[in-house]
C-alpha cells in the first residue's frame, strides 16, 4: 500500500496543461478500440518435446464524452476477456472483467468542482478456479456485483491527472457466490450488503514517447464503521503502438478487498497484438 501511495505522488508532480478545442466543445465525442491477441503453437513430429498450445484475448475500452465550459459528462466501458488451451486440455478463462463508469461535474469557478458518479465492477462472464480438479466455478457476471454511487468534489483543472473525493454508496450483490456479501454475525445468507464510506479515484494519463503512452486508475474505497481498512483498485496500461494496427499492452493490475482475499491480487498480462480504433 506505501508503494501504490509513494507511486501516485511520483506521477502527482507531472501536470501537463490542456484544452478541449472550442469546435469539440458541448458535442458528444464516442471513442472506441478493441485490442486482440493471439498466440499459438503446433508441432509435427517434433522431438524436442512440447506440446500445442492456443491463447487468445480480447480488450475494449469504450468513452463517450460531452465537455463544455460548465458541464462535463463522461461515460466509459473496460472490458476484458481471454482463453487459453494447451494440448488435448479444455479451454479456461485467462481474463475476465468489465468495468463501468458514469460521471457528471459541474464547474461552479471554485478550484474543485462538484461532481456524482456511479460505477459497476463485475465479470463479463462465469469465472472458475483452475487450482482444483474439476474446476469449481467461483464467479459469474454480476455475481459478485460492485456499484458504486459517489458524490463529492472533483479536481480536473490538468488533462493528464484528474482526482475526486466523495461520500460514497456501495451495494455488492450476488446470487449464488454469498460469502462477498453475506454477514456472518448473522444465521440468514445475505445476498445483497449496502455500504457507505469514502471513495477516492484519480486517473493518471501520460504520454512516455511518441507512440507510447501510460494510463492508470487509482481508486480507494473505506467504509465508515472501519477507516483503517481500504479497498484499492490500482488498475495501470503502458501501451505502444507499433503501427496502425500492431501495439503491445502491458497492464498490472493491483486489488486488495479484504472481503475476498486477505492478501493483495496481483495480475500481469502483456499482449502483443491487433488494435482497431472503430469510432
Amino acid at each position: 500500500m506505501k508503494k501504490i501511495i509513494l507511486l501516485f505522488v511520483l506521477f502527482a508532480t507531472i501536470n501537463v496543461t490542456a484544452q478541449i478545442p472550442d469546435s469539440l466543445k458541448g458535442k458528444w465525442i464516442p471513442s472506441l478500440v478493441t485490442n486482440i491477441g493471439f498466440n499459438q503453437i503446433a508441432f509435427s513430429n517434433w522431438v524436442k518435446g512440447g506440446e500445442n498450445s492456443i491463447a487468445w484475448s480480447i480488450l475494449t475500452n469504450f468513452h463517450y464524452n460531452n465537455i463544455s465550459d460548465l458541464w462535463t459528462f463522461k461515460n466509459s466501458i473496460k472490458a476484458t476477456y481471454g482463453r487459453s488451451k494447451i494440448g488435448s486440455g479444455r479451454y479456461i478463462t485467462t481474463d475476465n472483467d468489465l468495468y463501468i463508469e458514469n460521471l457528471a461535474s459541474y464547474n461552479v469557478g471554485w478550484a474543485v468542482s462538484p461532481f456524482i458518479s456511479n460505477s459497476i465492477r463485475t465479470q463479463v462472464t462465469k469465472g472458475y478456479d483452475y487450482k482444483t480438479s474439476p474446476a469449481k466455478q467461483i464467479s459469474d457476471l454480476f455475481d459478485p456485483g460492485y456499484i458504486t454511487q459517489t458524490l463529492g468534489f472533483t479536481y480536473d483543472k490538468y488533462s493528464n491527472i484528474i482526482t475526486r473525493l466523495g461520500i460514497g454508496l456501495q451495494e455488492v450483490i450476488t446470487n449464488r457466490f454469498n460469502q462477498y456479501s453475506d454477514d456472518l454475525t448473522t444465521t440468514k445468507t445475505e445476498k445483497f450488503k449496502f455500504e457507505t464510506g469514502i471513495e477516492s479515484v484519480t486517473d493518471f494519463d501520460f504520454k512516455l514517447d511518441e507512440n507510447i503512452i501510460y494510463k492508470s486508475k487509482l481508486r480507494l474505497f473505506s467504509q465508515f464503521k472501519s477507516l483503517d481498512v481500504w479497498d484499492v483498485r490500482f488498475d495501470n496500461i503502458i501501451a505502444a503502438k507499433v503501427s496502425k494496427i500492431i501495439s503491445v499492452n502491458f497492464n498490472y493490475l493491483v486489488v486488495y478487498e479484504k472481503v475476498q482475499s486477505p492478501k493483495t491480487q496481483i495480475k500481469e498480462a502483456l499482449q502483443v497484438g491487433l488494435v482497431f480504433n472503430l469510432l
